[in-house]
């Protein structure tokens, strides 16, 4: 392929090659040719143009295929309009010869279309330079039109539609043939030329005046008629001409051309006229449906509709968001006029109706919700109230007549109907939308937007009434401050009007949508609102039977709204669970004689009733077990059973009953059938295993002899198929922008769709994705999918001979029935049999002996044969997992063997679609059937299949089923890739691009064998290259195809190309084909623009790219648009400024479709990850615009300006271009949800920038190297727009932003608290911006602030407190003021909270505000602490520096003084928080004890949403309780603390007491002991287990917490008495030691460990002195002996601190230097004598160890002692041994002073002097002073490394501390002196003269030791 590479033809190659290979060689030369003709200089191309022209115009003669034929076209059109033009004409009337010419044979038609093609493109690129010679071309094409088949006119119209682009203005003369031309083509049978020529059109209205001015109703008309039959993208192209031809009317200027044409302008209400005729009359016209109208026949076909709503939605569009806005109200009343009672018609039938009331919804979402901002919605939400207002009224005049009979008749009322649905469903999506920027919306009295959706609650009709209870939700879920209100007013109104019919259902409807919406609502609902709502339901079902006028209403609506209680899940839903049961119990008869007497008695109306109740009853269940989980235990489906029987057998009496009392219940007991099979089927068999035999009849019966004769298999089959082979089958099945509106076509025309007034019971379910509102079927449909679901689950779990039986029973009823009938029942076996072998597969079962097989394939392959592609589409699927449930090869073999005989005799088209599908489907459930010789068989007969040009659908399903083979076989397949691959590139080359549904599947294929081959496409071997070659042929040859799919397809397979052989695909030609998709669609992005599937294919290829290549995608993207200047239009002109990332972020902003939302954030995180840091300002400027564009301008003025000008110092520039032109401001009211996934990409590039260096959060820094190189670019240089950022997010109405905004302001302050401002010495750089910070805070403290808002601000107030930022306390006051206030909140108690929410929010609330303070008060002692050491410090520098001292303490004083005056409060309430944790930690068993009305902060119903809140906070409340206790020294004790009549809060000691059992004071020591308790309560159970996700903070927050404890001596007192707990606590800390690797942690613990050997010691002390003051000094020697070891010097592990404290003393010095466990100095592994360098924390760790290890003789007798010396010893001479090393700045290691210092406490102990352990110590230390010794004489080799004045500091330390006996030894005397006298006598230069050495080593050594001591204190 590389031999095409050249400018000319390379002939000589060509002629060598086959007949297929030379398509594929001018395919690749034609490519290489239009990309390198613009960049040739022009004398190169005039030097080669008449061979080039020669060669190109050869090719026509050649057949060219549709892609190659476009090539030569586009080819010879770019060289003559760069080369010379002298020879065109020849070329021109070449190709109009070609054109004349009468050969009519198929092999010639190729030439003629790439004739015709060439001359569009031709005049295309050349247009007005080619002068008159297009009349005579125009003329010649339009008369070879006359005879041609479909290919030529379509060709022909893609033709003219290039002329007429070419020439413009010019092509006057032939503007009315090519228009009479067109219009024939518009209503063409082929659909591909009805789309051509709708795009001729479409290019000839741009000039052709006429079009839209006097044959302006010939062309509506006209469109009408082609929507007729029309199929989706005929819908969307002639939708688009339609809106577009009539924008135009609208808006033409009165110009000469017009004036000429006697035009007169047309008005809006015409052109709506226009619109409606067609909505309304369909095609037929204006005059001829008069007639049909009198006799009542005519009616509008659904694709007509359909097609007019698009129209609608592309005029408006076209006109602009502006446009919409100004003429809102009259485009609102024209649309919901259309389904008004100014057309009773229209709505005649309950199916019209819904049908055109999902047009309006559609015409109105379109545009309202996608086309309007923020505020222009809210202004929209408003004139839909007003519309409401206005039919409310015309209901209420209707209704006032008290008269029954003319009430009935007013014809009024339910016409008014369909347009108040509709105008309620917008406006509840419209609100929905807002989220809770619609505050003011809600807020705006003179809207009165809840009053006027609660006034038409009571409308007569159900679907208003439901519509009303549905916008209720709505409103619901955007603002959940209203749940609580709305259903408060609901149960009241419900409650009062309990005797209107209207009223009960109506308010019942309302109630149950609101519950359904508190699970979307975080904050939730009061708890005891389940309490009223199940107490008026039981009210409702207990008097339905008191008036028989309401009995009805008052069924359903009590079970309604029990079943929507269920929702509130099992914490609600167990209070009332009882209560539920029995009226479940009741409300069957208990045994089936009751049942026989029922039947006998009663009439219609009661069994109406009854079936209505029971049918409640049953879907209440239903909810009960769907919501609820948690609570079916054992004993609960006990209680759920008796019922269950007699509900069957009421299920088989139905038809009995039915006949005897008539009609009437035709509906109710489908209803019933209905809620009891849904029941069924979410029950465990194993429940009614009793009643499968009765259901299963029934089930049968309901499948094979249905109610209705409507085809359901377009809702029933989609889910039984596989989704790949749904595309097959059209874009009706796929999902689509216009799938709302287009679903009803796909449904017959015997039924609309669903709608919510067919089951009330799914206004409280979750939504269906996308969906607004649940379209619950019409019951005749529902009871069938309800059937085949359960009829799945039950054949699965019959027994294996009965399973035969119903087989052979369907497979009876498919032949008995004949027509159109049987294959309805075909269709609902077929789903039925297919559901069940799903569950088998799924739960591995077995389907039984050779007889159930045969009748399960004898059901599957009728259907294979099917008529009905869809069923077809089902059946193959069933097929394979038929076999996949067999699983037997034999089997499976043999059904494929049925599909090959049947594909090699049959000619059908449906058999062999059928079968050939069924052979993919076959791979797809056994993973490869394994054997090759199968697969040659299966890929021979499809190869042949897929080459059948007669029939396209045949050849679209044989290259479905070889794409699915091909990825399903894996490596088997690969000897088939390449003759594959060639298969698939000649029919790109050859097959029309009309048939698409074959490109679809062509496009599968190429995409299977793409990753086939994997990443074996980067290889280089010529086999490869030529795969990889043909691989992106055809992906070029996908790209230029018109059709969309096709196009997502190409897309699709370059993005597998590009992650497989990433080198070999042309980035850029890939990115500027992807931006010219999206940008082209971003004008008008949801309405007008090309497929979703397209722009999702575009979207998830960018995501795939920018995670490898970013930079490069972005600035080939931009390069894209510079190039291209003209195409674009002036909307995307500033995608220059803003960037792919900008054009993306808009495109988010327009979006509505979900997933693409996703993909489209999760592509600009990529790419914000790779490039915020080097293209900063960029990034935070397009943040900035997105929150800026929105933000009202009145919340910003209020801020101070100072930080204006700051803005203006730092980036004079962004200022500027921001706002200098608002006209073109990038994005324009960009939605809520855009505008927090900016605030959260702030947050995000914080964070990029953190990773990136220290110089974003280094001013100075940032500043010295931006004037180095002002290309780079620093975060800290941006401060001021990050806060201004923040600020506007903040304060916005939306309360998702305002969480975003208050989140990107903490971060902020915790990271930029500490860069100091280098033009004040000593203030830092945030201090500038107090004013916006506060003002940023103080609306999250207002009353109405949601919790979780409040909660956020409180965390961000502590923050900003903590920081230090502010010094002043003036200026501290402002912020600390709004704690203060959410203080007094909290002390008002949980009565006090507002009842908006559900009472765990209040607990998140109060938690936060304790968690907040604690936070502050935690710091301001910790900063005191400080300052007093500094002082401490100072004082003993010099006394010079009070002065300074006084100031810096004031900050930090104040702090505390600001706190200190609150303390009395917090710490009660920081109490009672931790001994509601403490309660709320407790294991599930004794959940018995816990308090009956819960905690402090808790209620018993809400304990486990409370949880969260308090593992959230409590170790910060525990630090700072510990903190404050240890201020008081546990001394201060409450007057009132014990009192009995205490007022809340609670403090824990008084707390879970009854007051008759409190005592009445309790002594200061209990109170204190209990408080101590709880503290280390709550820490040793967090700290024994900390889960594996606890936070640092939370276990560091512990172990500060237990420091301050014991920094008490009362609470030293405490745990020395109690040696157990001191054992306890040292047994937990080893473990944290073992298992968290944080030094942090492990110094925390150790200072931890230090203060309870203190607090030991101390013990030991006082036990000593006590003994020797009780027993006089007289008898010494009969002392008893304190500490560890008694008499014995016995240690109990387990029992012993001692012991605890060695094991954990050894386990931090062995992991740090493992030299010094004698186990492991022997190993290989750790050579002794190396020396290790321990780091920095790894020496503190040391040194604290051996601090520790030198205290434990302290805590022994005597003989306790002398047992653990020798290992102290040990470890302390091997620390000093491992690290006396010396180090270069002669510095002293930390390690070594602090075994010095160690062995200096070690030696001086007491102990050593005492008369009973004297010798053994005595000798013990002989034996360490050996081993010092001993150091010197290891390998000579070593010697330099050793540190020897460290050595002879240890020997002085002996000879200094130690009694004499022990060092006057002689021997040992002797060594001592020789080593001292070595080092004297040392001339070694290395060896420092002694002297100097150790004046120098003295005062280094003095200022180690001073600096650990110091270190030791802290």
């Amino acid at each position: 392929m590389e031999l095409a590479h050249s400018l000319l033809l390379n002939e000589e190659v060509y002629n060598q090659l086959g007949e297929f290979q030379k398509a594929e060689f001018i395919f690749e030369w034609l490519q290489f040719l239009e990309k390198l003709l613009p960049v040739t200089s022009r004398a190169d191309i005039r030097e080669n143009q008449k061979k080039l022209v020669e060669q190109l115009t050869s090719l026509l003669n050649n057949s060219p295929g549709p892609p190659t034929r476009r090539l030569v076209a586009k080819n010879l059109a770019v060289l003559y309009s760069t080369g010379d033009t002298f020879s065109v004409y020849q070329t021109i009337d070449k190709c109009n010869e070609l054109i004349r010419s009468k050969d009519d044979s198929p092999s010639y038609l190729p030439t003629k279309l790439a004739a015709v093609v060439c001359l569009g493109y031709l005049y295309k690129k050349l247009g007005r330079i080619l002068g008159n010679s297009f009349t005579d071309t125009v003329g010649n094409v339009l008369k070879a039109m006359k005879n041609a088949e479909s290919q030529g006119r379509y060709e022909i119209m893609l033709s003219l539609q290039n002329i007429l682009n070419g020439l413009g203005a010019a092509a006057i003369p032939c503007h009315r043939d090519i228009y009479k031309a067109a219009r024939s083509c518009l209503t063409d049978r082929s659909m591909a030329v009805r789309c051509a020529a709708a795009k001729c059109l479409l290019e000839l209205q741009n000039e052709a005046v006429f079009m839209w001015s006097t044959d302006l109703d010939s062309v509506v008309t006209l469109c009408f008629k082609s929507f007729e039959g029309s199929n989706y993208d005929v819908r969307l192209a002639v939708a688009k001409l339609l809106g577009t031809v009539l924008a135009r009317a609208l808006t033409s200027k009165q110009t000469t051309a017009s004036a000429r044409h006697n035009f007169r302008r047309i008005s809006l209400e015409e052109v709506m006229e226009l619109l409606g005729t067609g909505f309304l009359r369909g095609s037929c016209g204006f005059l001829r449906a008069s007639g049909d109208m009198l006799k009542g026949t005519s009616s509008v076909s659904r694709d007509v509709r359909v097609g007019v709503t698009q129209a609608y939605v592309v005029f408006v569009s076209t006109l602009g968001a502006q446009w919409l806005e100004r003429n809102f109200s009259a485009f609102l009343s024209h649309i919901l006029d259309l389904v008004s009672q100014s057309h009773p018609r229209v709505i005649q039938s309950q199916m019209d109706a819904i049908g055109c009331r999902r047009c309006v919804s559609f015409i109105l979402r379109a545009t309202v919700g996608g086309l309007l901002g923020e505020k222009a919605q809210i202004a929209a939400a408003k004139e839909i109230c007003q519309a409401i207002w206005k039919l409310k009224k015309v209901v209420d005049t209707a209704m006032s007549d008290n008269n029954l009979e003319t009430r009935i008749s007013t014809t009024d009322v339910t016409a008014s109907q369909h347009v108040l649905v509709c105008a309620l469903q917008e406006l509840g999506s419209l609100i929905h939308g807002l989220g809770t920027t619609a505050a003011p919306l809600l807020q705006d009295s003179s809207t009165g937007v809840l009053e006027a959706v609660i006034s038409v609650i009571l409308h007569p009709s159900v679907s208003v009434r439901l519509t009303a209870a549905w916008c209720l939700r709505c409103i619901a879920v955007a603002l959940p401050y209203y749940v609580s209100l709305l259903l408060d007013r609901c149960i009241e109104r419900l409650s009062a009007l309990k005797s209107s019919p209207e009223g009960v259902t109506g308010y019942s409807f309302a109630v149950a949508a609101l519950l359904g919406a508190v699970k979307h609502c975080p904050l939730g609902i009061p708890h005891g609102k389940g309490k009223v709502i199940m107490t008026v339901a039981e009210d409702l079902l207990c008097s339905a039977s008191q008036n028989s006028r309401i009995s009805l209403q008052r069924t359903q609506a009590g079970w309604l709204l029990i079943a929507a209680l269920m929702t509130l899940g099992p914490a609600v839903v167990q209070h009332h669970l009882p209560r539920m049961l029995l009226l479940w119990k009741c409300i069957f008869p208990s045994c089936p004689k009751d049942l026989e007497t029922e039947k006998t008695r009663g009439d219609s109306f009661t069994w109406q009733v009854t079936l209505e109740g029971r049918a409640g009853a049953l879907c209440a269940i239903k909810s009960f077990v769907s919501h609820c989980a948690g609570l079916l235990t054992d004993e609960v489906v006990q209680r759920l059973l008796p019922p269950l029987p007699s509900a069957v057998d009421l299920l088989t009496q139905l038809s009995s009953i039915y006949k005897s009392y008539g009609n009437s219940l035709k509906t109710p007991s489908t209803v019933y059938r209905h809620k009891l099979y849904e029941l069924l089927a979410v029950l465990p068999p194993k429940t009614y295993e009793g009643s499968f035999c009765a259901v299963l009849k029934e089930l049968v019966a309901d499948l094979t002899v249905p109610d209705s004769q409507i085809d359901a298999s377009t809702f029933l089959l989609p889910p039984l198929c596989h989704e790949n082979d749904l595309l097959l089958l059209g874009p009706l099945l796929q999902e689509t922008d216009h799938r709302f509106i287009e679903e009803q076509l796909l449904l017959g025309n015997s039924i609309a769709g669903g709608s919510l007034e067919y089951d009330p019971y799914s206004i409280y379910e979750k939504v269906v994705k996308g969906d607004s509102v649940p379209k619950p079927l019409p019951p005749v449909l529902s009871v069938i999918s309800a059937a085949t679901r359960l009829f799945g689950v039950m054949f699965s779990h019959v027994a294996e001979a009965h399973r035969l039986q119903v087989l052979e029973q369907l497979l009876n009823s498919v032949k008995q029935t004949k027509g159109s009938r049987q294959q309805i029942v075909q269709l609902n076996v077929v789903s039925a049999f297919s559901t069940s072998l799903k569950h088998l597969a799924n739960c591995k079962g077995s389907l039984g002996p050779e007889e159930v097989r045969r009748s399960a394939l004898a059901v599957v392959m009728g259907a294979l044969e099917s008529n009905n592609p869809l069923l077809r589409c089902a059946a193959a699927e069933c097929l394979a997992r038929l076999a996949q449930v067999v699983s037997d090869s034999a089997f499976t073999a043999g059904l494929a063997q049925v599909s090959f005989d049947k594909l090699k005799s049959a000619r059908d088209v449906v058999s062999r679609t059928g079968h050939s599908l069924a052979l993919g489907c076959l791979y797809r459930y056994l993973g490869g059937i394994g054997s090759t010789q199968h697969l040659n068989a299966c890929v021979g007969i499809l190869y042949t299949l897929s080459q059948d040009s007669t029939s396209p659908d045949v050849q679209a399903w044989a290259l479905h089923s070889l794409a699915l083979i091909v990825d399903l076989a894996g490596p088997l397949y690969h000897v088939h890739v390449e003759p594959t691959l060639s298969l698939v590139l000649m029919l790109l080359l050859t097959v029309p691009p009309a048939y698409t549904e074959v490109h679809q599947s062509l496009g599968r294929c190429l995409n299977a064998l793409i990753t086939t081959l994997g990443p074996e496409l980067q290889g280089s071997s010529t086999t490869v290259s030529a795969l990889r070659t043909s691989c992106l042929l055809g992906c070029a040859v996908m790209q230029d195809n018109p059709d969309c799919l096709v196009q997502a397809q190409a897309i699709s397979c370059l993005q597998q190309l590009h992650m497989f052989a990433p080198r070999h695909v042309n980035l850029s030609s890939l990115v500027s084909c992807l931006c010219e998709i999206l940008l082209d669609n971003s004008v008008l992005v949801n309405l007008c623009s090309s497929y979703l599937l397209l722009r999702r294919a575009v979207v998830a290829c960018l995501r795939q790219l920018v995670q490898r290549e970013a930079a490069e995608v972005s600035e080939y993207a931009v390069a894209l648009v510079k190039e291209s200047r003209e195409d674009f239009t002036p909307a995307d002109v500033n995608i220059r400024e803003i960037g792919l990332e900008g054009a993306l972020l808009g495109l988010l902003d327009k979006e509505l479709d979900q997933r693409l939302c996703q993909d489209i954030k999760e592509t600009l995180t990529h790419m914000l990850t790779s490039m915020a840091v080097e293209k900063l300002s960029f990034w935070l400027k397009l943040c900035k615009d997105v929150l800026a564009a929105s933000a009202d301008f009145n919340t910003v003025a209020s801020v101070d300006t100072t930080q204006e000008e700051e803005t203006a110092k730092v980036d004079d520039g962004s200022v500027l271009t921001s706002d200098s032109d608002e006209r073109f401001h990038p994005f324009s009211n960009p939605r809520w949800s855009t505008r927090v996934f900016a605030a959260e990409c702030v947050c995000k590039i914080i964070s990029q920038c953190e990773n990136a260096g220290s110089a974003h959060f280094d001013i100075t820094l940032a500043q010295e190297r931006k004037q180095r190189d002002s290309r780079d670019d620093f975060l800290v240089l941006h401060l001021a727009d990050l806060i201004r950022m923040a600020f506007m997010a903040a304060t916005d109405h939306s309360d998702q932003l305002r969480l975003s905004g208050l989140q990107t302001l903490l971060i902020v302050v915790r990271k930029f608290a500490a860069v100091p401002e280098p033009e004040f010495p000593g203030h830092v750089i945030l201090e500038q911006y107090q004013a916006n910070v506060g003002a940023a805070l103080r609306p999250a403290f207002a009353p109405e602030t949601p919790p979780d808002v409040t909660a956020k601000a409180c965390q961000v107030c502590s923050a900003w407190i903590a920081s230090g930022v502010v010094s002043d306390l003036n200026d501290l006051r402002r912020v600390h003021q709004l704690l203060v206030s959410s203080l007094v909140k909290v002390q008002a108690g949980k009565e006090a909270q507002s009842q908006q929410y559900n009472e765990s929010t209040s607990t998140m609330e109060i938690l936060a505000v304790l968690k907040a303070w604690a936070e502050v008060y935690i710091v301001a002692v910790e900063k005191q602490k400080n300052q007093c050491d500094a002082h401490n410090h100072c004082l003993k520098v010099a006394n010079s520096a009070e002065e300074s001292y006084k100031g810096v303490t004031s900050s930090a004083g104040g702090l505390l003084d600001l706190v200190q005056a609150d303390l009395g409060t917090l710490s009660k309430l920081w109490l009672s928080a931790l001994q509601d944790f403490a309660l709320l930690t407790l294991p599930s068993e004794y959940v018995s004890q816990l308090p009956a009305e819960g905690g402090t902060f808790y209620t018993a119903e809400t304990i486990e949403n409370a949880r969260p809140h308090y593992y959230n906070s409590w170790a910060l409340i525990l630090y700072a309780t510990a903190l404050w206790l240890t201020s008081t020294g546990f001394i201060v004790v409450d007057p009132d603390e014990g009192v009995t009549n205490l007022s809340r809060p609670v403090t824990p000691t008084t707390m879970c007491q009854d007051s008759s059992t409190r005592p009445l004071v309790k002594s200061p020591e209990d109170v204190n002991t209990d408080r101590f308790h709880l503290i280390l309560g709550i820490t040793v159970e967090f700290l024994c287990s900390p889960r594996s996700d606890a936070a640092m903070e939370n276990i560091i927050a512990c172990l500060r917490a237990l420091q301050a404890l014991f920094d008490v001596p009362w609470s030293r007192s405490k745990i020395g008495g109690d040696q157990e707990l001191g054992v306890e606590l040292l047994n937990v800390l080893h473990r944290l030691i073992l298992t968290r690797e944080s030094p942090d942690i492990q110094l925390a613990a150790l200072e931890v460990v230090r203060l309870i050997l203190f607090a030991a010691q101390e013990h030991v002390k006082e036990k000593r002195r006590s003994a020797e003051v009780d027993d006089g000094a007289a008898e010494k020697e009969t002392l008893p002996e304190f500490g560890e070891g008694k008499d014995t010097g016995g240690l109990v592990p387990g029992k012993s601190l001692v012991f605890a404290t060695l094991e954990l003393c050894v386990c931090i010095l062995v992991r740090q230097l493992p030299q010094l466990n004698p186990k492991l100095t022997c190993s290989p592994a750790v050579q002794s004598g190396k020396h290790l360098l321990l780091s920095e924390d790894g020496s503190r760790l040391v040194a604290v160890a051996l601090v520790i290890l030198s205290d434990v003789p302290a805590i022994c007798s005597p003989e306790g002692s002398v047992s653990v010396l020798p290992t102290i010893l040990y470890l302390i001479i091997g620390v000093l041994k491992e690290t006396a090393v010396k180090l270069r700045d002669g510095q002293l290691p930390l390690t070594v002073a602090a075994s010095l210092q160690a062995l200096k406490g070690l030696l001086s102990s007491p102990m050593a002097r005492a008369e009973k352990s004297r010798t053994a110590w005595t000798d013990l230390l002989r034996s360490a002073l050996v081993t010092v010794l001993d150091c010197w004489d290891q390998v000579d080799g070593l010697l330099q490394e050793l540190d020897e004045v460290s050595l002879l500091t240890a020997i002085t330390v002996f000879v200094m501390s130690t009694s004499p006996e022990v060092t006057t030894v002689e021997c040992l005397q002797k060594r001592c002196i020789e080593k001292f006298k070595i080092t004297l006598d040392s001339k070694d230069p290395l060896h420092h003269p002694l002297w100097e050495n150790c004046r120098k080593q003295k005062k280094q050594n003095l200022k180690t030791l001073l600096n650990f001591k110091s270190f030791r204190r802290e």
